[in-house]
């Protein structure tokens, strides 16, 4: 696999498209970060590190879902920077998503954070995703 990040969102968007409440993914330092930001902006019910799994880990992750309707918490998860075509972003040229309705993941020196705290902290880096 040449894409970990890539194998990370498309885990995430056949289990939202088939209905699971649980998804299983591979662990990684970046996943578990870009984990804690879904978390930690709502887009996720819930998560869980496993260490003694496989000698990465797992990450598994709890989907939210709309109690009557049944939609998902998470409408697009679409990635941005590529192997093959890195995306970066200076600190004047953060991307918007939706006019701030969503939000851009992005690695930055101060860490992986999400497009409008890299405003605040005044960073730029590469945008890994767009989660709306």
């Amino acid at each position: 696999m040449t894409d970990p990040i890539s194998d990370y969102l498309t885990r995430l968007r056949n289990a939202i498209k088939a209905g699971h409440k649980v998804v299983d993914v591979p662990a990684s330092n970046l996943k578990k970060e870009i984990t804690k930001i879904l978390k930690e902006k709502g887009y996720i019910l819930n998560y869980k590190f496993e260490d003694g799994v496989n000698q990465q880990g797992n990450i598994k992750i709890a989907l939210k879902f709309h109690p009557e309707t049944g939609d998902s918490a998470i409408k697009k998860l679409e990635r941005i920077s590529k192997p093959g075509l890195r995306k970066y972003c200076n600190s004047e040229d953060v991307p918007r998503v939706l006019n701030g309705l969503g939000i851009a993941i992005i690695s930055t020196s101060k860490g992986v954070i999400t497009d409008k705290e890299a405003r605040d902290l005044n960073v730029g880096g590469e945008v890994l995703c767009y989660v709306y």
